[in-house]
């Protein structure tokens, strides 16, 4: 049965395009008030602009922790929290030996590190919150392993198994995790990444919002820990 989150607030990773900007603009559409995260004002705006409720920008750098910090500090104090989407990430491409101990900790900084922090640091509030949810956007690289992906594809693993551990964590919290993790998605780091996939079939920003819609209006004695979301084609990812 589905149930309404309005007024409920999201704090949303990655805010400023593609997966970010969709379930943003959903969790809006829906009644939320909405928190919109990303590196730049600029792109959140135009964020902003989409969403028909009530939001929030703040720029954030996550790759440093104390700049999370401050981001969870500006949550405490203006609110709480009810749902955390941790979506922000960045791909690192190309063969594992032409790719630098700093690049691989950039990703790993991005895409592992924050969403841990954020967690912890949000802990408190969630839990003050009657309905809390996690949603943290994996990919399906996370199941697999893929060709001059291996940074990534690390950071996905471990993205994977920091959720499914955590969510036994907090359990008896009410404090609900999830994974959606999607294959090719029509954003501009996939085509980056992937081009010879562009014009294919490929999978939406909003149908991963669909997903996220489903998983926060379907809480009840069921639980849907994690959704897959493949193209419709045989092409692996």
């Amino acid at each position: 049965m589905k149930t309404s989150i309005e007024g409920r607030r999201a704090l949303i990773t990655g805010a400023g395009s593609g997966i970010g900007r969709a379930v943003a603009q959903r969790l809006s559409e829906l009644g939320c008030d909405v928190v919109l995260v990303g590196r730049t004002g600029a792109t959140l705006n135009e964020t902003a602009t989409l969403c028909p409720g009530a939001t929030k920008t703040v720029t954030c750098d996550l790759a440093d922790e104390s700049s999370i910090l401050a981001l969870v500090g500006y949550i405490r104090a203006t609110g709480g929290l009810d749902i955390l989407v941790n979506n922000a990430g960045i791909v690192q491409s190309g063969p594992l030996e032409g790719i630098s101990t700093e690049e691989f900790d950039a990703v790993m900084a991005t895409n592992v590190r924050a969403p841990f922090i954020l967690m912890r640091e949000t802990l408190p509030l969630l839990k003050a919150s009657p309905s809390p949810e996690i949603i943290n956007v994996c990919s399906v690289v996370a199941h697999e392993g893929y060709p001059n992906q291996s940074a990534y594809v690390a950071s996905k693993h471990a993205l994977c198994g920091l959720s499914k551990s955590f969510a036994n964590e907090v359990f008896d919290d009410g404090v609900r995790v999830h994974l959606i993790s999607p294959g090719g998605v029509l954003t501009d780091m996939v085509a980056k990444v992937r081009p010879e996939i562009v014009g294919t079939p490929m999978i939406l920003p909003e149908d991963v919002a669909d997903a996220a819609e489903y998983l926060l209006t379907h809480r009840s004695d069921a639980v849907c820990d994690e959704i897959r979301l493949h193209r419709v084609t045989k092409a692996p990812f």
